[in-house]
């Protein structure tokens, strides 16, 4: 029988909240205020929107906020990041509860799974297993999860979801692993380049599948290149579409400055649409990446 949700709830008392200890006495214990307010929402008498929700429309927020926290990570801004992470949190509790609902976990069974997952997978800390270094703990880590997770191939474990070039990059270092990879960088420079030559092939055929393909074929290369040279793909294509935005931004700038707008995008450039022409906007770019260089 599902639990209900009215059932032994947790006192919670929003007029009274309780002291958070200095950071060297915390050890955790307020997460039960968390669980108490999410167990609240969900009761029969909470909120609407909170007991509407399912795991299925979660979905898009537990995305958003792990994002966002890896935004925080990246502005170095430290207030935003306690906050980003106590969202990201959130979503933990929050699912953990409709699991509740379910009758089929709790929080405290994803903590003791969590636990018991590091403990055994940390036999160089808990156990009498030796790890003269990092690149050891992790060779140790992936033959302690490929023995947990026996009868599950080597790439099961990547997340279908995470971004492409994240996953194709954790494809590449997995099996990179079992020794199905290049010898060096240089082999993986070379197959960039035999890629883009088949890409200009299926380009010159006008074959639209066979350029979606070559296409990924060679986005694909380059993220093998990206791991060979040390390189996070991911955040190297994001550093560079924020650059773009920034250099853009002062191109769109200038337009109005000069220009007085792009004009109407929904019409020609003849008749009152956008008609300033690439070498001005050129200029206005080349300005942005002096401006950078100061």
């Amino acid at each position: 029988m599902t639990p209900s949700n009215d059932d032994a709830l947790p006192r919670f008392d929003e007029d009274t909240p309780r002291p958070v200890p200095p950071l060297e006495q915390q050890d955790g214990a307020t997460i039960a205020r968390l669980v108490a307010v999410m167990r609240r929402l969900l009761a029969p008498d909470g909120c609407p929107w909170d007991r509407e929700q399912t795991f299925e429309t979660l979905r898009k927020y537990t995305l958003e906020e792990a994002c966002e926290v890896i935004d925080a990570i990246d502005s170095g801004d430290r207030k935003a990041l306690r906050e980003e992470l106590g969202d990201l949190l959130l979503q933990v509790v929050f699912q953990a509860e409709l699991a509740r609902r379910e009758g089929v976990f709790a929080l405290d069974d994803v903590v003791s799974g969590i636990v018991e997952k590091l403990v055994h997978r940390h036999p160089h800390v808990f156990g009498d297993m030796d790890a003269k270094d990092a690149d050891e703990v992790l060779a140790n880590w992936e033959k302690l999860k490929a023995i947990e997770k026996k009868g599950r191939g080597l790439l099961g474990g990547v997340p279908r979801s995470l971004p492409a070039l994240t996953r194709a990059q954790r494809v590449g270092e997995k099996v990179s692993r079992v020794g199905f990879d290049w010898e060096d960088q240089a082999g993986s420079r070379a197959k960039v380049t035999e890629e883009i030559g088949e890409l200009d092939e299926a380009i010159a055929s006008k074959d639209e599948r066979a350029i979606e393909e070559e296409m990924g074929d060679v986005l694909f290369a380059l993220v093998n290149l990206a791991r060979h040279v040390d390189v996070d793909a991911e955040g190297a294509l994001r550093r560079t579409i924020d650059k773009f935005a920034t250099r853009f931004a002062h191109v769109e700038k200038r337009v109005v400055e000069v220009h007085g707008g792009w004009g109407d995008p929904g019409k020609r450039a003849g008749d009152g649409g956008p008609n300033i022409p690439l070498a001005t906007l050129d200029v206005y770019w080349d300005e942005a990446k002096r401006d950078e260089r100061r």
